[in-house]
């Protein structure tokens, strides 16, 4: 009896914890998931790198489709890959801060957090010249004490409406496409990967092949694009998204 019990406190808590970090949840603070709009407009995200050559390559796509995106960049990747941030930049896509390891929020004090932002930030700004307010949590993990560090620091937590596609586990770029385009709806923010958790994967740091290896993501990109476009959507980086709403309902705050 004793034992069942513990099973059912040890699945409810589970369950709670799944909830609480469900993407969609704000519980813990405001985060944006999507923008509610009567317009076909959908976001296109990119985290996790940069790794060259394949967030090369998805800016070629990009580039040849007349689109643009918003990158969620590590900051130990940035400072090893500037070159890739600064042609992200003026290719007229939109950087996000996604933390300088990639590391588990839920696991640091609110100064470490500070400082894994600090240093991205300033990695970005002496690759790109840039500064961006727009920050996602690695694996998407919060509590209340790594997001009001977040909104302390002056970040806009962006989360996603679409399921996730697992494009980490290479199930082929169909499926991938497949996944991402079933879940859109109008406002959507969608979630690919050019890196892998920031990992450098240039021929110095000798790593398997598998772990940088996202070719399944450039081929998806060009997929969703192509598809989404039949269906009549436009692609909008994540400031673009937000001000479509700000713009309506609180000039004077418009994201810029």
């Amino acid at each position: 009896m004793l034992a069942a019990c513990v099973l059912a406190l040890g699945a409810a808590g589970y369950a709670g914890y799944k909830w609480a970090e469900d993407p969609s949840s704000q519980l813990f603070g405001k985060t944006v998931v999507s923008v509610p709009s009567a317009e076909r407009v959908v976001a296109l995200t990119f985290d996790d790198g940069p790794n060259p050559p394949y967030t090369d390559r998805i800016l070629d796509v990009l580039r040849s489709e007349h689109v643009h995106a918003t990158f969620f960049v590590v900051g130990r990747a940035v400072a090893a890959y500037p070159a890739t941030v600064r042609r992200t930049v003026l290719e007229g896509n939109a950087l996000g801060n996604h933390t300088w390891d990639h590391a588990h929020l839920l696991v640091l004090s609110p100064a470490a957090v500070h400082v894994e932002l600090a240093k991205t930030d300033d990695a970005i700004f002496r690759a790109a010249h840039v500064r961006t307010r727009l920050m996602r949590p690695p694996f998407g993990a919060r509590d209340f004490q790594s997001l009001a560090q977040v909104h302390r620091d002056g970040y806009i937590p962006v989360m996603w409406s679409v399921p996730l596609p697992k494009d980490w586990e290479q199930p082929g770029d169909a499926t991938i496409a497949r996944r991402v385009v079933d879940g859109v709806t109008p406002g959507a923010i969608i979630v690919l990967h050019d890196g892998n958790r920031g990992i450098l994967c240039d021929r110095e740091h000798r790593m398997p092949a598998r772990i940088c290896d996202r070719a399944q993501d450039v081929a998806a990109t060009r997929e969703i694009i192509e598809a989404l476009r039949a269906r009549g959507y436009r692609f909008v980086t994540i400031p673009e998204l937000m001000r479509t709403v700000a713009i309506t309902r609180t000039p004077d705050r418009a994201v810029r």
